[in-house]
């Protein structure tokens, strides 16, 4: 942006004088008009005024404009240029998402999987500056997608997840290891995982315990999110007639789940329906806040100059007038 400031604004009161200097001008011509004295006016009476009647005025409208631009010369206006640099220092941020026959349960709408991503979606599409990765697990884990600035790929690889893409299970500590070895090169200045899940940890090689004290060295904040509803939910079970839903025990490890988010200084949420759940997201939003560090630089140029310039020329125009095409006989 660049702004007109002045560095000496007290000398623009002076501009109040050039009013008097008008008042004075308009009384001094009414009663300096030169006299004739003729015996009749009948021939002169409709002679019509030259135009040298009417410039004279312009000599001393010239004269007030050269000293209303000496007295802003003289208040020294600046320009300023002013320039913002934003150093965003983002969250590198990596979602664990349990994908196991079991996240198929309906007392999410539609079911807890796709209730998760559509939420999960939402919480990257209002993280612009944050690098953000996928991992998903259930009997093993896999990375879906790396860390990346590039939101819209990952909402991409996000909206191909289906359960079945793995093995069967919860491999909880394998799901959180391998969340973890994303960010452990990471130079952010926060690296957080937000795991979610919905059972009991039953697969993989590395336990849970273990998984948080991997995080935990390595200065990683871990967000755990148990999904499910209390009692019981309609779970999808192989038939012989093909998957069927029944109504079912909703078991969630909130003890190992509580232990994980301890550990790394993290927090541990239960989630019982969508809108518990976009509840839950937006909280970790508003805990982890990208830092935006603002530096404004500032750059003043005297202007004085050409106002007295402007000024100058006034003045020469105004006497070159007085003394040939405007002079008068005294």
């Amino acid at each position: 942006m660049q702004d007109i400031t002045f560095a000496q604004p007290q000398w623009l009161f002076l501009l109040v004088l050039i009013v008097p200097a008008v008042v004075w001008y308009i009384l001094r011509h009414r009663t300096s008009e030169a006299s004739l004295q003729m015996s009749q006016t009948q021939g002169i009476k409709h002679a019509g005024k030259s135009y040298k009647y009417y410039l004279r005025h312009v000599l001393f409208v010239f004269r007030m404009l050269a000293v209303a631009l000496l007295v802003i010369a003289l208040a020294r206006p600046q320009s300023s240029m002013s320039k913002k640099e934003d150093n965003i220092r983002g969250i590198d941020i990596v979602l664990a998402l349990d994908i196991s026959s079991s996240m198929l349960a309906r007392d999410f709408d539609p079911n807890r999987l796709e209730a998760s991503k559509d939420i999960a979606i939402d919480f990257i599409e209002g993280r612009n500056n944050d690098r953000i990765g996928l991992v998903v697990f259930s009997g093993e884990s896999f990375t879906q997608c790396p860390l990346t600035t590039d939101h819209s790929v990952l909402i991409n690889f996000f909206e191909d997840i289906e359960s079945g893409m793995v093995d069967d299970g919860t491999a909880i500590g394998m799901g959180l290891a391998t969340a973890v070895n994303r960010l452990k090169d990471s130079d952010a200045k926060s690296q957080v995982v937000i795991l979610l899940t919905d059972g009991v940890n039953n697969r993989g090689s590395i336990a849970p315990a273990t998984a948080a004290e991997i995080a935990k060295t390595f200065d990683v904040r871990v967000y755990t999110i148990g999904v499910g509803s209390q009692g019981t939910a309609p779970y999808p079970v192989n038939t012989p007639y093909g998957v069927q839903y029944k109504n079912m025990e909703v078991e969630i490890d909130e003890d190992v789940l509580q232990q994980i988010a301890n550990e790394t200084n993290g927090s541990y949420f239960r989630a019982t329906n969508n809108q518990k759940l976009k509840q839950i997201y937006s909280q970790i939003d508003q805990m982890e806040k990208s830092k935006i560090e603002v530096k404004e630089y500032s750059q003043k140029t005297e202007e004085f100059f050409l106002f007295t310039l402007i000024a100058g020329i006034l003045l020469l125009t105004e006497l070159l007038l007085r003394f040939t095409v405007l002079r008068t006989i005294p």
